[in-house]
């Protein structure tokens, strides 16, 4: 029965801490897509370490007063950004049955008529069908659809606990400095229930073949399981061919592939062969991809409250088809990172770190290579590599150009999954191997170098950093998610290495005044929002704390913007438009949510965007005239579009710079730019 909180929970700490100890083990030796990083294994066994006290303090590099210091000067009235990235929602599967203030709109599952208010399917469910489909050789972009499913299959527990990773609100706060108060006890509740890689009996036992409404079944509190969301993976399950265009949607995705390939392969098989007896439970997922949060039923409250009082886009994007550590790349670099020697220049990867989603004999869509332990290079130029080919030619059919012809450097093996990055927290490097499945320190610019020529102060708070230790908070500091720890110039720099820092820093910077111009802060693998590991309410919370020490300093609440995101959409279904960038994306849509006191009102922006119009609205805010390098997606223009189809651009690629989630009712120069603005 559900409780206040969630499910009932088994109330003895030791077997909690036993049963969850177990599955720790267990996770780390399969392929769940919950289980898509090394530090995320920690996560179930919170409970039995140790905790010597809560990571951070004052730490203060951003001298405002300083000759050279740039940070003042913008050309809005915006002198600080934070950005909160949480794990792995789309829009659809957050804001599905939004409906937004008086004189907006929204595109989204209710407003399609995909479903109903109260979840059901709705009289357009149609536009949301899933299909079953057929590749037993080389991978297929768009393969060859068979039949569409009568009823989807069953959903999985997956990896989603059966108790709570922790027993107590009050050891919750004891170890996780995070949440408000009110939030602690959200720490405590929530388990399944039930086994792991099991039906998921809370569901229902026959599913139409639509969007399952998760209310229907669990509590808001309660976890659940996580779909697959890597690169080849995702490019499969949006089925695209231009042969299917229309005029609202030219790229020709379908996104009608998501179960199929969630049973056929869901997260990887680290180039295993297919398990005997083979059957639509075997990797662990069912449909879990086409489960959604039910808002108009009182789901993410707080993420409702907040669109209905700031701006909401709902045409954000995920920048990299896929997972957490490519998406934050993207942010950092603007493009992606490869496979480098110690000059920096392309080399070639350990052979079975290399992706081949070519299925194996006489198997239908198990590939011969792919996985967390496994493939997650690709050399993109080289069209004789697996799946390259494919991709390549998809492209060359749009009609308009992908940026650069695909962005990918001659002989260079770019990382599309998540592998650790280049260095530790202290600055040392990071062991390489055919066996360690972490990339080489990279050269390529970012940027914290870009900010740091021009002079604009910028920190990035990575939750259970602990000086570089990255053992704060039990040992659930995302390592993927910081761009910096893949960089070379940043991490061998004292100066430079010492812009990483910690959630607590956060918070005395809030507090203190000290805050920096450009500010990118990430939750730890409790409180992110990822499915399994963690609940989208925690990640509420931890944007809650932030967003009300914000607005509690009325001097720093007057100039500065909170941006709310998502480093990828989870592999969750969503039915918006996506424009093809390059090889390596654009993937589904994203939340973003702009919190100012100019972004208010309850605006819902159709402006086309990614996680690089976050770099592009830093470049113009601060008036910086450079991108991160020749090769990076802020060299895109602005999108143009048409009032009547805004969410396609007529000048693709293109991506926004986010100045049109605010109304700073100033006039703008002939240019397109705001006027400047003096302290």
């Amino acid at each position: 029965m559900p409780t206040q909180f969630g499910r009932t929970r088994l109330k003895p700490f030791v077997l909690c801490a036993l049963i969850t100890s177990l599955v720790g083990l267990a996770n780390a030796q399969d392929t769940h897509a919950s289980n898509d990083a090394k530090f995320r294994t920690n996560v179930p066994t919170t409970a039995i370490k140790p905790v010597s006290g809560q990571p951070g303090g004052a730490v203060t590099l951003y001298s405002p007063d300083s000759a050279q210091d740039a940070s003042n000067r913008t050309r809005t009235p915006i002198k600080h950004v934070i950005l909160l990235i949480g794990e792995n929602r789309t829009f659809d599967h957050v804001y599905g049955t939004y409906t937004p203030p008086k004189g907006q709109t929204v595109d989204n599952l209710l407003s399609k008529g995909i479903v109903n208010a109260d979840g059901t399917p709705g009289p357009h469910v149609g536009l949301a069908q899933q299909w079953q489909a057929s590749q037993t050789g080389d991978f297929q972009l768009a393969p060859t659809r068979t039949s569409a499913y009568s009823n989807l299959p069953s959903i999985n527990t997956g990896g989603a606990p059966t108790q709570p990773y922790l027993s107590s609100a009050a050891q919750a706060e004891a170890i996780e400095p995070g949440l408000p108060t009110d939030y602690y006890p959200y720490l405590a509740e929530g388990g399944t229930g039930l086994p792991n890689d099991v039906v998921d009996t809370r569901f229902p036992a026959t599913l139409p073949n639509a969007p399952v409404d998760m209310h229907a079944s669990i509590s808001y509190n309660d976890y659940a399981n996580s779909p697959v969301h890597r690169f080849f993976e995702m490019w499969q399950q949006l089925d695209c061919d231009v042969s299917h265009a229309t005029w609202k949607n030219p790229s020709g995705c379908r996104a009608d592939l998501f179960p199929w390939v969630e049973v056929t392969l869901g997260a990887g098989n680290n180039g295993k062969a297919q398990p005997a007896n083979f059957s639509d439970q075997s990797t662990h997922e069912g449909s879990t991809a086409m489960t959604f949060l039910n808002m108009a039923k009182g789901d993410a409250p707080y993420f409702k409250q907040l669109a209905e009082e700031y701006a909401l886009s709902d045409n954000f994007h995920q920048s990299v088809m896929g997972g957490t550590g490519a998406n934050h790349i993207m942010l950092g670099f603007g493009d992606l990172v490869y496979y480098a020697d110690a000059n920096g220049e392309p080399a070639v990867p350990p052979s079975n770190q290399i992706e081949n989603p070519n299925s194996q004999p006489g198997t239908n869509n198990w590939w011969v290579q792919d996985g967390y332990g496994g493939g997650s290079y690709v050399n993109c130029e080289d069209e004789s590599q697996p799946g390259v080919a494919q991709v390549r030619k998809y492209l060359k059919s749009l009609p308009y150009h992908a940026f650069r012809h695909g962005d990918c450097k001659k002989g260079a093996y770019y990382l599309v999954n998540n592998y650790n990055p280049g260095y530790l927290g202290d600055g040392t490097p990071a062991p390489l191997g055919a066996d360690q499945f972490t990339i080489p320190p990279t050269k390529q610019q970012n940027l914290g170098l870009l900010l740091s020529r021009h002079h604009v102060s910028w920190k990035y708070y990575g939750e259970g950093w602990d000086g570089g230790k990255e053992d704060g908070e039990a040992g659930t500091f995302c390592n993927i998610c910081d761009p910096f720890l893949y960089s070379t110039q940043i991490m061998t720099n004292p100066t430079l290495r010492a812009h990483n820092q910690d959630l607590n820093n956060l918070y005395s910077d809030i507090q203190n005044g000290t805050l920096p111009a450009v500010s990118i802060a990430k939750p730890d693998a409790l409180l992110d929002g990822h499915p399994a590991s963690s609940k989208l309410q925690l990640f509420e919370g931890y944007a809650k704390k932030i967003v009300d020490m914000v607005k509690a300093n009325p001097k720093l609440w007057d100039n500065t913007a909170v941006m709310i995101t998502f480093d990828e959409g989870g592999g969750y279904y969503d039915s918006g438009y996506i424009q093809p960038v390059d090889f390596f994306g654009d993937g589904t849509r994203i939340p973003l949510i702009v919190v100012s006191k100019y972004s208010q009102g309850g605006r819902v922006v159709h402006t086309y965007g990614d996680h690089v119009s976050f770099d592009k609205f830093v470049e113009a805010n601060w008036d910086l005239d450079e991108t991160i390098s020749r090769r990076s997606r802020d060299n895109l223009p602005n999108p143009i579009s048409l009032p009547n189809n805004p969410y396609v651009p007529l000048n693709a690629p293109a991506l926004g710079d986010l100045m049109d989630m605010f109304e700073f009712h100033r006039h703008w120069h002939d240019d397109g730019s705001v006027a400047v603005t003096k302290n």
